[in-house]
This record gives C-alpha cells, sequence and structure tokens, in this order.
C-alpha cells in the first residue's frame, strides 16, 4: 500500500510540476511578444515551429523563425498583447489566445500551442491571424 501511494505522489508531483512549468513558460512568451522581443520568444522555440504571420507560413528552424517574427515585430510594434483565453488541447498541450496589438492600430488574434520536448515546454506553433 505504501508502494502505491509513493507511486501516486510521484505521478501527481511530476504532473502538478509539469503544469507549474506551462504556466511559468507561457507567462514568459505572453510577455516577451507584447514587448515585440523576437529573441526571447525564441528562446521557447523548439529546433523547428510552425510560424504564420502574415506574408509567411510554414515550418521554420529555430533562427529563421526568430528572423521572421524580428520582420514581423519591426513592421507592427507591439502597443499591447492581452491573452483572451488560456486552455489545454486534447494531448493535453496547453495554448494561448490572444490579441495583439500595434502601434499603427493594426490587431492580430494571436495563438501559440505549448509541447513537452524532452521535459522541457516549447511553443510548438505560433500563429498571428490579422483581424478585420
Amino acid at each position: 500500500m505504501l508502494l502505491i501511494c509513493a507511486i501516486l505522489f510521484t505521478f501527481l508531483s511530476y504532473g502538478h510540476a509539469s503544469a507549474q512549468q506551462a504556466e511559468d513558460v507561457s507567462q514568459k512568451v505572453v510577455k516577451a511578444i507584447g514587448d515585440g522581443n523576437a529573441r526571447e520568444t525564441a528562446k521557447y522555440f523548439g529546433a523547428s515551429i510552425d510560424l504564420k504571420v502574415p506574408g509567411n507560413e510554414g515550418t521554420f528552424s529555430k533562427n529563421q523563425a526568430e528572423l521572421i517574427l524580428r520582420n514581423f515585430f519591426s513592421g507592427n510594434s507591439p502597443d499591447s498583447f492581452s491573452v483572451q483565453h488560456k486552455g489545454r488541447s486534447r494531448d493535453g498541450s496547453p495554448y494561448v489566445i490572444g490579441t495583439y496589438r500595434s502601434t499603427n492600430g493594426t490587431s492580430f488574434r494571436t495563438y501559440f500551442l505549448m509541447k513537452n520536448i524532452s521535459g522541457n515546454m516549447m511553443i510548438h506553433l505560433l500563429q498571428f491571424d490579422l483581424q478585420q
């Protein structure tokens, strides 16, 4: 019985630690996006990432994606980034949906999905869709 309790505690602790790590990473990514900081955002990219910004969509290496994101932020300097919703996909991967507003008055529906890669929460998908 003691062994079963120890195993359950281990799994529950791991799940809580993983959820806490996901929350910590998502907060850092939200801040980096709100600051228009491509370098800080890219710290949470895996080796490759699915990225969508107006004029660019595809799967890119970490370095390519950082450059594309830097160009996006250069043309759309941040005014604000507000989170509308946080949740988990069917497989349990955390995601965030928000609105990125640029100083030129343009708004983008923003979505990022994180995956656990080798024990670290990384951005798997990042997209900015122009809002009408």
